[in-house]
């Protein structure tokens, strides 16, 4: 794990690499914090969200809730607050060797819930976790492509946000696969099952 990165710092080797000041805070008012502060988190739970990292999946039981289901479903279940996108996969055991499960829908209203007919519910899901145990490969990919976020509207040069993000992404032909992240996703699945990046969906394949 990368130890002693944080928010803070990953904006700031951003910013160094734009040839921008350091900042001390993201409320000291300039203009390097406001957009900082603006735009990372979204980018980081983007980045999250579109491939299963290793370091960032949690398996969880979920707790039954007392809402009634207006559907077919018998059961409703709440989500992980800290969930990124969707489950990765439903068991209704934590035995070894248990199967994916799909009898099941996902509602989102006021609350992300989960309706099943399944008494027990176990949920494997990317946690939004603190930068601190982001693992190196994963950080230098995340800055640059911060890089590219923050170019434009620091510095008013779309080509530097252009050469960011190709770093970060790759090509326009590679749809957004390519660059840093392909190599931090290699580097992520070396300790996984195979994955094929660029022809797999990581949301549910079957709901229901």
């Amino acid at each position: 794990m990368a130890a002693g990165d944080s928010k803070l710092t990953i904006c700031n080797d951003a910013l160094l690499m734009l040839g921008a000041s350091e900042m001390t805070s993201f409320t000291e008012g300039t203009d390097s914090a406001k957009i900082c502060d603006r735009l990372y988190d979204d980018l980081k739970k983007y980045i999250l969200s579109i491939y299963p990292w290793s370091f960032a999946k949690v398996k969880v039981q979920l707790a039954q809730t007392s809402d009634t289901p207006v559907t077919e479903w018998t059961y409703v279940y709440a989500l992980p607050a800290d969930m990124i996108g969707t489950p990765k996969a439903v068991f209704t055991t934590s035995s070894a060797g248990a199967n994916p499960q799909s009898n099941f829908e996902l509602y989102y209203v006021g609350q992300p819930r989960l309706l099943t007919n399944y008494t027990t519910v176990y949920v494997d899901y990317i946690a939004d976790i603190d930068e601190s145990r982001f693992p190196e490969y994963f950080i230098y990919m995340l800055r640059h492509a911060l890089a590219a976020d923050i170019a434009e509207p620091l510095t008013d040069q779309i080509t530097k946000a252009d050469f960011f993000r190709a770093l970060a992404f790759g090509s326009p032909s590679e749809n957004g696969r390519g660059g840093l992240f392909r190599q931090a996703c290699q580097a992520d699945a070396q300790g996984q099952r195979s994955q094929t990046i660029g022809n797999e969906s990581f949301d549910l394949i079957e709901v229901r």
